[in-house]
């Protein structure tokens, strides 16, 4: 009797050391499974950052090309309205050269010819009918004739002009700012007439 109590024992403690060790495999097995799953998931999320922060790189990089290819003047039109929090994307869209030929200046003068308003007319319906939220600042330029104070001041008289003829077509006057380079910023030679004229401009550069 006392053996068969043993034997029976033994044989219970054997089960329970299969069932056990079956249970055991099974929790060893859900565990890795689990782990495997978690490994996965966090690769997975690894990889869409991984993926993002590329992105944001290559926006950068854009951005930045984009920027290097604008010429001195416009690179420092964005660069100053970006400074004075001006623009909601930080970029150029693009700008209105009105050149001697186009604006008609007197020489040493800064009223605007009936041509030269009836092209800013133009420009200002353009800034209405897209609207946009868009930054103007008004380049004034000039020749190198004459002295080079005279120039900066008769390259911002030129360029407040336009502000004020635009803010009577309804551009707001906050959302325009002008600069003078007077002489400083030739795109011609200033040796021939041709190129006088060329640098005897004001530029609109339109930022967004």
């Amino acid at each position: 009797m006392g053996n068969r109590r043993w034997i029976s024992w033994v044989s219970g403690g054997a089960l329970l050391l299969g069932i056990f060790g079956v249970t055991g495999c099974a929790t060893k097995q859900y565990v890795s499974e689990e782990v495997s799953k978690s490994s996965a998931t966090s690769e997975k999320r690894i990889n869409e950052v991984e993926s993002q922060v590329e992105a944001t790189q290559t926006k950068v990089k854009d951005h930045d090309s984009r920027i290097a290819e604008l010429d001195k003047t416009t690179r420092e039109a964005l660069e100053r309205a970006q400074a004075a929090g001006k623009l909601a994307e930080g970029k150029f869209v693009y700008s209105l050269v009105l050149s001697d030929d186009a604006v008609k200046f007197p020489v040493n003068k800064h009223e605007l010819s009936q041509e030269a308003e009836d092209k800013l007319k133009d420009f200002a319906e353009r800034l209405k009918g897209e609207n946009k939220n868009v930054y103007l600042e008004i380049q004034g330029h000039t020749d190198s004739t004459g002295a080079k104070g005279y120039n900066l001041s008769l390259g911002e008289a030129r360029a407040e002009t336009v502000r004020r003829f635009l803010n009577k077509q309804g551009i707001a006057l906050n959302r325009m700012s002008t600069i003078s380079y007077g002489q400083d910023e030739p795109v011609d030679s200033n040796k021939t007439k041709d190129g006088r004229a060329k640098n005897r401009r004001v530029v609109v550069v339109v930022l967004a």
